[in-house]
């Protein structure tokens, strides 16, 4: 497997249980629509929060959030859609991005930006 995969695999396993910690309840992992996937589902506070783990060796090129273009954006709005449809949920949905970055010592360090997409327009 190639290293980034590699990477990637870490980061959703230590964003798994960065959230489980802080009391988020993991719901799916990796859930699939159509062309789309949605990294992290959980449960906190009577509300859905889709999470999308990005992983960066560096950030000497961009921050690993500034990943999530509006293309992925959408994408993960459709997914989510889907998922409230498919399980006939009525909760309110939070969309949130954990970045994770090696420190200078190359420790893995985690960012949660939630509500991360709160200014985004679809449009």
């Amino acid at each position: 497997m190639a290293e980034h995969n590699d990477l990637g695999n870490l980061a959703e396993e230590l964003a798994a249980t960065f959230l489980e910690k802080k009391g988020y309840k993991i719901l799916v992992r990796n859930f699939r629509y159509q062309r789309g996937e949605i990294d992290i589902i959980a449960e906190f506070n009577n509300q859905i929060i889709i999470v999308e783990v990005k992983a960066r060796g560096s950030d000497i090129f961009m921050e690993p959030q500034e990943a999530v273009t509006k293309t992925k954006i959408k994408s993960l709005v459709m997914v989510a859609d889907f998922f409230m449809k498919d399980r006939n949920l009525n909760q309110e949905v939070r969309f949130d991005i954990i970045a994770v970055l090696p420190d200078e010592k190359r420790k893995l360090q985690i960012t949660h930006l939630e509500d991360a997409f709160q200014s985004f327009d679809a449009n």
